[in-house]
């Protein structure tokens, strides 16, 4: 039986996806004696991975965060909370598409943890060993990599190749991933400029 619970609403429910929920949890054998588990269980391009599922409330894990929405009792394990914290579970958009879709305001970092890794020298250096140490070994993974095209004064200006380069997602890798590492890492840079071609490229990963 879980010990942590709260009146802060983590995941929040739309009513027409609390509807549809409570909908389908009335066709399941005692019902109203289970809960809706919501984890995140890995990333998925830009975005995390969920898992839903219906589980007994009395079975809660004793890590697990639990609240109610209306007559919903929504369960969280304790390393998600940061993960949906401010995100709305709903229906989609497209009448025409089934399921639910959960609109989240946080996305993963794509490119990693970065607690150990030191930087040293100057703006560009630092740059350079962000690039070899952590952004690329990740962009390696979609046949991609990002390089250093120069430094003007604060401003970093950056270029996306191989896999990268005419990639649908790259733009926001860059955006999501690259910049704010960079900026967190590199507090004096005042500006990530992305000289990367678009348009281009041959055989993006991603199409």
């Amino acid at each position: 039986m879980t010990d942590v619970t709260t009146d802060e609403i983590v995941l929040d429910v739309s009513d027409e996806a609390l509807f549809k929920v409570l909908d389908v949890r009335a066709a399941e054998e005692e019902g109203d004696a289970l809960g809706l588990r919501v984890e995140v269980t890995g990333v998925e391009g830009v975005d995390y991975a969920y898992d839903l599922a219906f589980e007994p409330i009395a079975e809660a894990h004793e890590t697990d965060v639990t609240y109610a929405v209306g007559e919903l009792t929504v369960m969280v394990p304790l390393n998600s909370i940061d993960k949906l914290r401010g995100a709305t579970l709903d229906l989609p958009s497209n009448p025409m598409q089934g399921g639910l879709v959960i609109r989240n305001p946080n996305r993963p970092n794509p490119l990693g943890n970065t607690d150990s890794i030191e930087l040293t020298g100057d703006i560009g250096e630092k740059v350079q060993q962000l690039l070899t140490q952590q952004i690329n070994p990740s962009l390696a993974a979609h046949g991609g990599w990002a390089e250093l095209q120069k430094v003007e004064g604060t401003d970093v200006y950056l270029t996306m190749g191989g896999g990268c380069q005419g990639c649908a997602m790259s733009a926001a890798t860059l955006r999501e991933g690259i910049t704010v590492m960079i900026s967190e890492m590199i507090p004096e840079v005042t500006e990530v400029i992305d000289t990367t071609d678009h348009d281009a490229g041959d055989s993006p990963y991603y199409q």
